[in-house]
């Protein structure tokens, strides 16, 4: 019996080691987390300045919607969009053009009445990654709708041209919207300011 206490002794002090060393290789395992979702950011702008007295039914920049294009490039070739979109007219097309000559990104066309289809296909081709869009003073607002955001203003009018819209997109959250000045004569602030809004894109 006297042989027994010693050998029960060893055993019950080996097991006590094992089971402080699992503890301490247990803390020391980093704690997993839930891998972050990707999101995806859709920036929306209207087009810049247009010069109306060449072409009224389809106007080209002025000057000063000329270095606001250069501007919105400068601000947005950073973030190294994958996907360009602009409506069918000149003053979208110059608007995104040096964007366009800044990452190598062939710019697509959309039609500014479809916006759930533009926004459908954006969360279902772009998950995770970075689109710029731009767009018209009465088309801009009811595409971040589509994307199943709340416009931050409730309109936007003739001579606002300096609106950077960012819609932040993950999965199983509320899509996020801010707003931000950009360009030349930016506003300090974005509150909602009264404009006219009819059919005709502007």
């Amino acid at each position: 019996m006297t042989a027994r206490v010693p050998f029960r002794l060893f055993l019950l002090a080996g097991l006590a080691a094992f089971a402080s060393n699992f503890t301490a290789h247990a803390q020391a395992q980093p704690v997993k987390t839930k891998a972050k979702l990707p999101e995806t950011t859709v920036y929306l702008v209207r087009h810049a300045e247009k010069d109306t007295t060449a072409n009224p039914a389809d106007p080209a920049l002025s000057p000063v919607g000329q270095v606001r294009a250069q501007a919105l490039s400068q601000l947005l070739a950073r973030r190294r969009p994958a996907a360009l979109f602009t409506t069918d007219t000149k003053r979208t097309r110059a608007t995104l053009a040096p964007l366009v000559a800044a990452t190598n990104v062939e710019p697509q066309v959309y039609d500014p009445k479809e916006t759930t289809a533009l926004a459908v296909r954006i969360l279902k081709e772009y998950v995770g990654k970075t689109v710029v869009i731009v767009g018209h003073s009465n088309t801009l607002l009811p595409l971040i709708e589509s994307l199943g955001g709340t416009p931050p203003v409730d309109k936007i009018a003739d001579n606002e041209y300096d609106y950077l819209f960012t819609v932040h997109i993950s999965e199983g959250a509320l899509p996020t919207v801010s707003v931000r000045g950009y360009g030349p004569e930016r506003r300090a602030s974005a509150d909602a300011k009264s404009g006219s809004q009819g059919g005709q894109m502007r």
